[in-house]
């Protein structure tokens, strides 16, 4: 998605940033939370709920934008917490850079089309862990994300799929031997 990067590199309110493997970038409870364009590295974010469990919300691997749709959209405080899984380098940004920048037809579609893209995974996913069996939520994951099995703990992905990581070693072990 070249044109949304040149985008950000022209926009004046853009700050570039490295992070380390562990970092935050977002905290619950951050007020002013901004978009998060991942160029390099791999971001997650996720909620603790009041039992001080982690539910994974979203990965973001390199071209990913991640960041708290609601608490930007509604000036509140921020649920989420955003993470360096790998050393990052992100730019930040106002989400009304987006809608500020002159744009021609052809790369306000395209970016329409990588954003219902997305939406479109984040609405499969909703209604797969409402009712659809582990095993075809994790090939589903395997399908949307064949890289991040590699870069992302196997209790990331298990907390992701909304199952426990004894759960997802088993379905593992299964679809390896059925091949």
């Amino acid at each position: 998605m070249s044109n949304l990067e040149d985008i950000l590199l022209t926009s004046p309110k853009a700050t570039y940033k490295s992070y380390q493997k562990g970092d935050l970038i977002q905290r619950a409870g951050d007020l002013n939370t901004v978009p998060i364009y991942v160029k390099q590295g791999l971001l997650r974010s996720y909620l603790i709920d009041s039992k001080g469990k982690e539910h994974i919300y979203m990965f973001a691997p390199e071209g990913w934008i991640i960041g708290d749709i609601e608490a930007m959209e509604y000036h509140q405080p921020a649920a989420l917490y955003v993470e360096c899984l790998e050393a990052s380098e992100v730019i930040l940004f106002e989400k009304d850079c987006l809608f500020k920048a002159s744009l021609s037809k052809d790369q306000i579609l395209e970016n329409k089309q990588l954003l219902l893209r997305r939406i479109g995974r984040l609405q499969r996913r909703v209604l797969m862990l409402m009712g659809t069996p582990a095993i075809d939520r994790y090939q589903y994951f395997i399908k949307t994300y064949p890289e991040l099995p590699n870069r992302v703990p196997q209790h990331m992905i298990a907390s992701f799929l909304g199952i426990a990581p004894q759960t997802l070693s088993t379905i593992r072990s299964q679809i390896a031997r059925n091949g």
